[in-house]
């Protein structure tokens, strides 16, 4: 049993399903290479240290962190870093969030927050989880660093 059985048997009731149907959209359309890992206290899909060994902030026992989602006492949360790396993929998903939904965008610099689990874009979620691959997020990472 991973780390990510006791925090998913955790989530809110209210929470639930919808976090549920979050993690297997981001499970169906992650680039392969990345894997599904627990860091700070929430499910994480990570570039693995055998792929960067650098790993993340230089510190080479973490791996390199690219998504993770959280349910917090008044939303779900889905932290994307390429989003806060990357100007146009943010530009992409501002411009394409309002195809999906008829509610205002909440988001912080890589934090996406649903406050009504009825209503979340899973088809978008899926497609923004699906643009970046492994090596473009390293890559990425990398430039970031300089």
């Amino acid at each position: 049993m991973s780390d990510i059985d006791p925090y998913m048997e955790e989530v809110d009731p209210k929470w639930k399903e919808a976090f549920v149907k979050l993690k297997k959209v981001i499970d169906d359309h992650i680039p392969n290479g990345f894997e599904e890992n627990f860091q700070n206290g929430m499910p994480t899909y990570i570039v693995p240290l055998s792929t960067y060994p650098e790993g993340y902030l230089g510190k080479k026992d973490t791996p390199l962190p690219f998504i993770s989602i959280a349910a917090q006492k008044r939303h779900i949360a889905l932290y994307h870093l390429g989003l806060y790396a990357e100007p146009e993929l943010l530009e992409w998903f501002q411009e394409e969030y309002p195809n999906h939904m008829t509610t205002k965008l909440n988001m912080g610099k890589s934090c996406i927050r649903f406050t009504n689990s009825n209503n979340i874009p899973f088809s978008l979620l899926g497609q923004l989880v699906s643009k970046m691959t492994v090596n473009d997020w390293i890559a990425l990472y990398e430039g970031q660093k300089k």
